[in-house]
């Protein structure tokens, strides 16, 4: 008996391991078959992801995945892939990819340890941290004094979890104003509505020290770091490796230098820690 229960408890568990694994999924062949590919993406993060005047999808984070998207083709055996942009907020791009809807989510998605436990994600494409900006006329020198305040920030961000924890640890009377919009926050800022938005620092020189010269400053202080990656299925290896097959390739030919110079290139040369990441993520065959 105790013979033929232990068979029967070794036979479940292959039983089950090959369940487990069926159950992976398989995007490379359901690309192919469909001969589309549905990429998530942020339509307002500029200037990482968002809609130019053409009403196409453009930005840092969208011409490395174009590049990943050449490589899926190639793989896949259709070099004209056809290509299906779905706009989001974080998370619904986050959402999409976990039930199947969107194949990938191409934007400023920060990998978090919370997210892995629904999705996977690729090599970092970018390092940042989080950030606060205030009209200029602003009497405020640094978070601290934020204390009582009113603070606008962009909901079911890593930056609006990190704001909260510094508030209940840190900052007596501050309210926190969730926005579903970064323009949302931008436009209550300049009312003196709020008085301060926080936010991710290169989209917030983006959306609002670039655009607008003059009328905002950005605080020196970090509120968070930010990894920023290509979010994908959970336990999709095959998909996984050619994504960051792909970018690879971009960081040792020295592509990525056009890319970040095209977008980021108004604010200098990559950090220091952006360069490290670069050459740690060139991984060899």
């Amino acid at each position: 008996m105790k013979k033929f229960a232990i068979g029967a408890l070794i036979a479940g568990c292959l039983f089950a391991a090959g369940a487990h694994a069926q159950q992976a999924p398989n995007t490379l062949a359901k690309i192919k078959s469909a001969k589309v590919i549905n990429v998530a993406f942020a339509a307002d993060s500029l200037p990482f992801s968002f809609v130019d005047q053409g009403k196409a999808p453009a930005g840092y984070s969208i011409d490395l995945c174009r590049r990943v998207i050449a490589r899926i083709g190639q793989v896949v055996g259709n070099p004209d892939l056809k290509v299906n942009w779905i706009p989001g907020s974080t998370a619904e791009r986050l959402q999409m990819v976990q039930s199947g809807k969107a194949d990938m989510d191409c934007a400023n998605t920060t990998q978090t340890l919370g997210r892995l436990a629904n999705v996977d994600f690729s090599s970092l494409i970018f390092v940042d941290a989080g950030g606060v900006i205030l009209r200029a006329d602003s009497p405020v020198n640094s978070i601290a004094e934020l204390a009582g305040k009113k603070v606008a920030v962009l909901k079911d961000t890593t930056t609006e979890k990190r704001l909260n924890a510094i508030v209940r640890a840190d900052l007596a009377g501050t309210q926190i104003l969730p926005v579903t919009d970064p323009k949302e926050g931008l436009a209550l800022l300049e009312s003196g509505t709020v008085d301060a938005y926080a936010g991710d620092r290169i989209k917030l020189v983006g959306l609002a020290v670039m655009n607008n010269p003059g009328k905002f400053v950005l605080l020196n202080e970090e509120l968070s770091f930010e990894p920023y990656a290509i979010t994908l299925p959970r336990g999709d290896s095959a998909l996984r490796l050619e994504v960051n097959r792909a970018l690879t390739e971009v960081y040792q030919s020295g592509e990525i230098e056009t890319i970040f110079a095209n977008w980021l290139g108004k604010m200098g040369r990559p950090t220091g820690l952006l360069a490290a990441m670069y050459m740690l993520y060139s991984i060899p065959e």
